[in-house]
């Protein structure tokens, strides 16, 4: 299992995002402009890609995580938590000095397995209920 990071969108993490959140979660304003200035994180087996997240800057040290995603026949082997570790490394490398993400509330024990802690009100993107989460580096 291994991870690449592009600076532009590769059509193998939009296809993950479409059959994901557009699909099977009902999503439907999936891609926007931040997709043109973050990096991209493709999880990977020897097979094909599995699994995929976009990174930006928020502000100064603070980088955001979005758009983590895990092909149906992948989840549950420790696939996501991968991709956060990729994320979390790259934003270290790159300076951040912390990483936040705005978690479906569904996924919050998921988020906290991997370091995350939750902050503020929960908040609602297109009838889904999600909380911010924060991990220091």
């Amino acid at each position: 299992m291994n991870y690449k990071i592009y600076d532009q969108l590769p059509q193998e993490a939009k296809e993950i995002r479409i059959k994901v959140f557009m699909e099977e979660q009902g999503f439907k304003d999936e891609f926007d402009d931040l997709d043109k200035k973050s990096w991209h994180v493709l999880l990977q087996t020897d097979e094909k890609i599995i699994g995929t997240a976009r990174m930006f800057w928020e502000q100064n040290h603070v980088m955001h995580v979005g758009r983590v995603a895990v092909c149906k026949d992948a989840r549950g082997g420790g696939n996501g938590a991968r991709i956060l570790q990729a994320c979390c490394e790259k934003a270290k490398a790159l300076g951040a000095n912390r990483v936040i993400l705005g978690a479906q509330c569904r996924a919050v024990e998921f988020y906290k397995k991997s370091g995350f802690t939750p902050y503020g009100e929960i908040f609602d993107d297109e009838g889904c209920p999600h909380q911010m989460m924060e991990k220091k580096l």
